[in-house]
């Protein structure tokens, strides 16, 4: 039996995903936001270790190296791909860069085009190896995907974070840690169209707190305000961006502000969508792959769109126990499940 253990590193969490033989055991999502340094990753690391245990390989892939941490993408590249050499030493360690495949800790600074967030491109090539056309996309805390495949192949027309933000496949919005501000600039309140504070007062996670549709366990951030995860006090941030208190309207009306929001962001990944189907080489039958946490969202772009709906965790072989772990973690879970089959 080969086992494989695929690494997510990203800018806030540390994602990992055991496979034996191509079959995902196990998968966990850890908060180490590397605003604060690598400590915060170095002891998720160990966490996920303890977890996981040791297997045949490591397969890193990472979205980190765009943290303020770091002064520049190359340096975030090298630094990280150092660390995971060394947190993960009791067993080979390779580093995913797309089309390149795998290259040695020690030389992905020579790849950093090819291995700076290349995450997406890691399950796309999953999805492409179970589906010969689809929209894969994945919603996360903080951005959303939106992959092409054809033909059974990655069909993206960008692949750096520059170039896929203008091509509509990477666009930054998530379920979690989006500030509301970055959302919509002006909504409607108290029967008109109300400007918004450009302040981090609330976040795309009490939009979602607000309407009782926030899944359990993903909101691994401190609040805007640092205080409580709860319902009330969401819709006191919320309120906060029109400059007010949540005494000063009913629950109605926050609900309805929090709808507003959400519409707001579905509205904007339905766009980046249809730009991307606009190339006009999907086939009308090609459905939607959904993953990550926002996988919920998805699903109603995928209405929204007239397109059939496939969960990610449908096209991989998954112990029940890690499906719902492993449809969060899609990149870790596609990179341990492509490489414990060689």
């Amino acid at each position: 039996m080969r086992t494989a253990i695929g690494w997510d590193i990203g800018g806030v969490h540390l994602k990992a995903a055991r496979a034996h033989d191509g079959r995902v055991v196990d998968a966990v999502q850890i908060a180490s936001p590397l605003r604060l340094g690598v400590d915060a990753l170095v002891q998720a690391f160990a966490q996920a270790l303890a977890r996981m245990g040791t297997p045949d390989c490591h397969v890193v892939t990472m979205t980190g190296e765009l943290a303020d941490t770091f002064e520049s993408r190359a340096r975030g590249v090298e630094t990280l791909a150092a660390l995971a050499a060394r947190e993960l030493a009791g067993a080979p360690v390779m580093i995913y860069a797309g089309p390149h495949d795998l290259v040695p800790p020690e030389r992905a600074g020579a790849h950093v085009r090819e291995v700076a967030s290349a995450n997406w491109h890691a399950s796309a090539a999953l999805v492409g190896l179970a589906s010969r056309a689809a929209l894969f996309a994945d919603m996360g805390s903080t951005t959303t995907d939106l992959v092409p495949v054809i033909g059974g192949t990655v069909a993206a027309r960008a692949y750096t974070d520059a170039e896929r933000l203008a091509a509509g496949e990477l666009v930054y919005t998530g379920l979690v840690r989006t500030p509301l501000m970055a959302v919509a600039r002006r909504v409607f309140f108290g029967g008109r169209m109300m400007p918004l504070i450009n302040e981090n007062f609330a976040t795309t996670a009490d939009v979602y707190r607000a309407l009782g549709t926030l899944p359990d366990g993903v909101d691994q951030m401190a609040t805007a305000d640092g205080r409580a995860k709860t319902r009330e006090a969401s819709c006191a941030r919320l309120a906060r961006m029109v400059g007010c208190d949540e005494a000063d309207a009913d629950a109605a009306t926050w609900t309805a502000l929090a709808q507003f929001f959400a519409e707001a962001q579905i509205g904007a990944i339905c766009d980046a969508a249809m730009l991307v189907l606009s190339q006009n080489t999907m086939p009308a039958e090609a459905p939607i792959v959904g993953s990550g946490i926002g996988e919920m969202v998805l699903r109603e772009v995928a209405r929204r769109l007239t397109r059939t709906y496939v969960g990610f965790d449908t096209l991989i072989s998954v112990e029940p126990s890690a499906r719902a772990a492993a449809l969060q973690c899609a990149s870790a879970a596609a990179l341990a499940v492509i490489f414990s089959k060689g």
